[in-house]
């Protein structure tokens, strides 16, 4: 996934970024509100974390204003408020969970899986596709009680068609999925990604639809 950290706390904000970068996922981290909007309107985001005291201003009134916009980005706030009062305030205003800190990182990580499998309409971890068993908590992939070795890079890509297996995945819209891992992708990065993908999971697993994109290989 592609997400965006919204954290102004230096430490906390670069282990959480390590960790979601080791799971797999490309993270864009940005310290205030401000430059937080300047991100989610340039740029399509699987995730945000949320922290909600930031130098100018509170998070929840960016998420308000981001709910009201039509935004359905999922939103996990990551805060040092514990009150209840508080937990009500932030889902209320449409968080889809909160995490007080200080925080288990492999808790966030179990968190993070949790919200990307409900808003794939799939609660269910584990995915069966043809001769494929994918643990997309895991972030694994087995043919035949055998692991296939993915780079992080081909795990992201595969996880956006798992995700949506019914969508059809424009170029730009992989690309925006590497985006900080390779800062300049390259014109041919896709293709080769894919090709790769297909020589070690399969030729039909994705299917490539000329001139529109690719999507998930239901055969």
């Amino acid at each position: 996934m592609r997400i965006l950290l919204i954290e102004d706390d230096t430490v906390i904000g670069a282990a959480v970024a390590e960790q979601l970068k080791s799971d797999g996922h490309s993270v864009d981290w940005v310290m205030r509100i401000d430059a937080a909007e300047d991100a989610v309107a340039s740029a399509a985001f699987d995730l945000l974390l949320l922290d909600l005291m930031l130098p100018d201003g509170r998070g929840i009134p960016f998420l308000k204003t981001l709910r009201k916009a039509g935004s359905k980005v999922p939103v996990m706030i990551l805060t040092a408020f514990d009150q209840i009062s508080d937990r009500i305030e932030g889902l209320n205003a449409g968080a889809d969970d909160y995490l007080v800190k200080p925080f288990d990182l492999a808790e966030l990580s179990a968190r993070i899986g949790a919200v990307a499998r409900r808003y794939s309409g799939n609660p269910n971890p584990v995915v069966t596709l043809q001769d494929l068993t994918i643990d997309i908590a895991a972030r694994s992939v087995m043919r035949n009680g055998k692991t296939i070795a993915l780079t992080a890079r081909e795990w992201v890509l595969f996880e956006a068609f798992v995700q949506k297996p019914a969508q059809l995945l424009s170029k730009s819209q992989l690309e925006e999925r590497l985006y900080s891992f390779d800062r300049d992708v390259e014109s041919n990065t896709i293709e080769v990604h894919i090709s790769r993908l297909r020589k070690k999971l399969g030729a039909q697993v994705i299917t490539t639809e000329r001139g529109l994109g690719y999507r998930l290989g239901q055969g």
